[in-house]
């Protein structure tokens, strides 16, 4: 499935399979999750799309083929995983300071690099993933985005206790399975009268479940927005005790609007997460072998895509969109 440009449906196109390069993995595509990044793509929210691209950065698949001079113990038919950051130039200050998710010319998958909504895909083994053999590949996908960003998104939040998670999609309920795991108590916030969204948090292990119109019945020590909505920041600032965090989740969000000092004030704090690190995914998938996750998904084929994204744009899914190849 190709985008041509923004605004336009994806396009079922016959391709001739890729040949990879130095470096480089041919993939066999199994599944491949479908993002709210993807929407954001399609829309033309993204600056500097390569186009044409094929989206998807959250893909699972077997090695296919190997270019010249890879690195790693890759072998054919070994599972992999392809997330978002699919190359760094590691010479950059970002780079050279364990940011290089900041990189100044990294290079996405999905995005600048084609990516999983095809039955073949290449990558640069450098940022592929080891994946366990057991799970159905539909199920492991959405760990490739968003189970990684809201990870990175949780611990950016310092040790929080009392935790609260805005927009309980994909991101939101893999990351409650996680916190709760470890010991933390969860507060989900969906739309006002969303109750089956409430009663699907409660399912995972959150302790409290109401609409963003409604309060915590305590203060919480950091709020994960996962939603691509400005006005959730101030709310979930008014729901902070004092030294908390407010962490941004989304690759893109409508305007914050305007909100009295006081809210901010009292050392509460308000940051963004950009993409992820290699050591992200190596440190989360250790998490998830430590901590089975439950992923609610709804499988879609590929050539269904525009469907599974128009479906995201609705919210009319429980959990997370996968297109299965096989």
């Amino acid at each position: 499935m190709v985008l041509e440009q923004p605004g336009r449906p994806l396009r079922l196109t016959d391709l001739p399979r890729p040949v990879p390069d130095a470096g480089q993995l041919l993939l066999a595509v199994e599944a491949c999750g479908v993002c709210r990044t993807d929407l954001h793509l399609l829309d033309g929210e993204l600056p500097d799309p390569v186009l044409p691209v094929v989206p998807g950065h959250e893909i699972v698949a077997r090695v296919a083929g190997l270019g010249p001079d890879v690195q790693g113990d890759w072998h054919l038919g070994q599972r992999v995983g392809v997330p978002w950051l699919g190359w760094t130039c590691g010479q950059c200050r970002f780079c050279t300071s364990g940011r290089e998710n900041l990189c100044e010319h990294a290079r996405f998958t999905g995005y600048q690099l084609n990516g999983g909504y095809a039955e073949y895909t290449l990558a640069d083994a450098r940022y592929c993933l080891p994946l366990p053999d057991g799970p159905a590949a539909e199920h492991l996908a959405p760990l490739l985005c968003a189970g990684l960003i809201g990870y990175r998104a949780l611990r950016l939040a310092g040790d929080p206790h009392r935790l609260g998670v805005y927009g309980f999609g994909a991101a939101a309920h893999i990351i409650t399975q996680l916190a709760r795991a470890q010991g933390r108590e969860v507060f989900a916030f969906t739309r006002p009268g969303d109750g089956a969204s409430q009663e699907f948090a409660r399912s995972l292990g959150a302790n409290w479940a109401a609409g963003t119109d409604e309060a915590p019945p305590q203060p919480l020590d950091a709020g994960l927005i996962f939603a691509p909505a400005g006005p959730l920041v101030p709310i979930a600032l008014r729901h902070l005790d004092k030294g908390g965090c407010v962490v941004c989740a989304g690759i893109h969000m409508s305007d914050i609007p305007g909100f009295p000092y006081a809210w901010l004030w009292g050392e509460r704090s308000i940051r963004s997460v950009a993409n992820l690190t290699r050591s992200d995914g190596l440190a989360f998938f250790e998490a998830v072998r430590q901590t089975p996750l439950r992923t609610e998904v709804q499988v879609f084929a590929l050539e269904q895509a525009n469907e599974a994204l128009e479906r995201l744009r609705q919210g009319a899914l429980q959990g997370a969109a996968v297109l299965r190849m096989a």
